[in-house]
């Protein structure tokens, strides 16, 4: 590690470190920790050093945010199970079928919504969720309910719904139509859960989780297979009752609970947090609640310039924009981008 990162490291700004050799021994220190003996115990290193500290009255900082990057390093990243071309394609079609099948309707809907979740709902799709006649019975999975067209235009490609279904979008008086939103009533084979109610959809998965691991524990039904899966975005974390169990799921321990939560920075009247960071915001408040917070904010493509990036520069560029501003260079060119975001440096 070069000096110059070291002065970085603070703050971004060399004069913050009034002894920045110092500072870079200590770094050393927590390399060589790491390449010998490993992650966990640097971890421990650093908890007995907390510890030490406020035994000493040094304040320490209790922030529950990490540096705006995917949580887990490239070099710990398994290989991609899949074949991922053809899964590229396969969402692709899906994606396509889900915009006309809004469009053609003319009856409202949400495009964006299963555009920008297409991905982690087909990774879902094809390498997680489990259906009924798995071995120990299958998953629970709560939709994020705009996702919706996404989910019908997959059904369609495996031949689940016919070309009718989707032309009778959100049309069900007039023809073999498709509800807007999950429904277990309107579909019953089709729908596990309904959501799209007031938050009320992370809020079922938390309390199925709990009775999953009841009946378990109780020796009424084996659950011990069975994962319960709640697809969210982040405008439908302002409802209370999307998060209002958080600590419920922490303190009864539910690792057989998951919240994937699509940050597209998109509620119905504008970017989640304009003045704010939505995926830090919330990372804040799941890891302060108690749960495991994996981020996954970047692509592959991005890892080469992180690694390049020896000053922390292009981090500290990403830690200080707000969302207001990442919709702002969606809709401009190259020019501005330059100008305005990597130009500030």
């Amino acid at each position: 590690m070069q000096v110059d990162s070291a002065r970085a490291s603070l703050n971004g700004h060399a004069s913050a470190d009034p002894d920045f050799l110092e500072t870079q021994e200590w770094l050393d220190s927590l390399d060589s920790v790491v390449e010998t003996t490993g992650t966990d115990r640097a971890r421990f290193l650093l908890t007995q050093l907390q510890i030490a500290a406020q035994r000493h009255g040094a304040a320490v900082p209790t922030g529950f945010n990490t540096p705006f990057r995917n949580t887990i390093p490239p070099h710990d990243q398994p290989a991609f199970p899949g074949n991922r071309e053809i899964e590229r394609r396969v969402k692709s079609i899906n994606r396509w079928n889900a915009m006309c099948m809004v469009a053609r309707g003319k009856n409202g809907g949400h495009i964006s919504t299963y555009a920008s979740a297409a991905t982690l709902l087909e990774v879902g799709f094809n390498h997680f969720f489990r259906g009924p006649d798995a071995p120990g019975g299958g998953d629970q999975v709560f939709f994020q309910g705009h996702t919706s067209p996404g989910i019908y235009a997959r059904a369609f490609l495996e031949g689940r719904l016919s070309h009718e279904n989707l032309l009778h979008f959100r049309k069900e008086v007039s023809g073999p139509g498709l509800s807007s939103y999950p429904h277990p009533w309107l579909m019953p084979t089709f729908w596990q859960f309904p959501t799209v109610s007031m938050g009320l959809g992370p809020l079922q998965a938390i309390y199925q989780a709990r009775f999953n691991r009841y009946i378990h524990h109780r020796g009424l039904k084996d659950t011990s297979q069975q994962h319960v899966y709640a697809f969210i975005g982040d405008g439908e974390t302002d409802e209370p009752e999307s998060l209002g169990s958080l600590t419920l799921a922490a303190r009864e321990k539910l690792d057989n609970l998951t919240f994937i939560i699509n940050c597209n920075l998109q509620r119905l009247d504008g970017p989640v947090r304009g003045n704010g960071k939505i995926i830090q915001e919330l990372e804040a408040a799941f890891r302060g609640a108690g749960w495991n917070v994996i981020k996954v904010i970047w692509g592959s493509n991005w890892d080469a310039l992180f690694e390049a990036d020896t000053k922390g520069l292009l981090l500290r560029r990403f830690d200080a924009l707000v969302d207001g501003e990442a919709q702002k260079y969606v809709v401009e060119g190259g020019a501005y981008i330059r100008k305005h975001f990597f130009g500030q440096d």
